[in-house]
């Protein structure tokens, strides 16, 4: 009995994930935007999603009082309503209200003739890291987590659209193998690396453990190639400003598990400096770390 109520679940859901991206797609980008963050502020906060992201932040935060927690909750729905209605508009928001710095280190990855990474988190709207690569000139290839929901996950490959010129690979075993092909080729990889990984690697996250998937390090260590970490903060509104940083020091001690843990430490303490600055654009709704 659960597959077929599970199927019309799916198809329900991915009904609507079409009627919301024709919705977004129809209207103005900030009109789309504004009527994404606010329909996400009317229901998010009531969703079982925001317990785990006031628990998330009472640990982060011990200080921020309740009613400073529920402005942070609120912000977070805000964000990610926000990214949703902008979905349909990733390319032309790329094109004409990002503002970016260190442009000069995205033009880097494109120009040595090697293979790279550049890597981001789920903040601000991070769906602008690869169009603004594809509009640089480096169709990076997208590694990402799929969505569990097969219909919906359709729209999210299709609305990317030219964002990801560079393709889209999910995470997985023969996600890794597609992604070290890429390298291998000299290519380039997207990967967001915030996310909880139950069988990766304890990596420190707000002064706990928080399993951290190594896929990046491993990358970057075995090809020796560079790593750009990309902030995408959110100004006002639909405006957005993007940070190439300068690429990450890759250690070579001989000891790879060593080598690995440095690298992903020094990704997720850059991650943490943003989240403390601005922890309203950061997705607190999900179990980052182990209960």
């Amino acid at each position: 009995m659960r597959r077929p109520l599970r199927s019309t679940r799916w198809v329900l859901e991915g009904l609507a994930a079409r009627a919301l991206f024709g919705l977004f797609s129809l209207l103005p980008v900030d009109w789309a935007s504004a009527l994404g963050g606010g329909l996400a502020r009317l229901v998010g906060p009531r969703l079982k999603a925001s317990r785990v992201a006031r628990r998330n932040l009472a640990r982060a935060f011990p200080d921020l009082s309740p009613a400073g927690i529920e402005a942070v909750v609120a912000e977070v729905w805000d964000n990610l309503g926000r990214v949703v209605g902008e979905f349909p508009h990733v390319d032309w928001l790329a094109r004409n209200r990002v503002e970016v710095i260190g442009l000069h280190h995205l033009h880097g990855l494109r120009d040595d003739g090697r293979p790279g990474l550049f890597v981001s988190a789920h903040f601000g709207n991070w769906e602008l890291g690869t169009a603004m690569g594809c509009r640089e000139g480096l169709p990076a290839t997208l590694v990402y987590r799929a969505a569990n929901n097969p219909w919906v996950e359709d729209v999210y490959r299709k609305g990317r659209g030219a964002g990801a010129a560079g393709g889209q690979i999910r995470k997985g075993a023969q996600g890794a193998r597609l992604a070290l092909d890429v390298l291998r080729k000299g290519g380039h990889l997207a990967m967001l690396v915030d996310q909880k990984m139950n069988d990766g690697i304890a990596v420190p996250f707000f002064g706990r453990p928080a399993m951290t998937a190594p896929a990046v390090a491993r990358f970057a260590l075995r090809f020796r190639c560079p790593v750009v970490l990309v902030k995408v903060e959110r100004l006002k509104g639909a405006h957005f400003r993007m940070t190439f940083q300068p690429p990450l020091a890759l250690p070579d001690s001989g000891d790879s598990h060593r080598d690995v843990l440095e690298v992903m430490t020094a990704i997720n303490s850059e991650v943490e400096d943003w989240v403390r600055a601005t922890p309203g654009q950061w997705l607190w709704l999900h179990k980052r770390w182990p209960d």
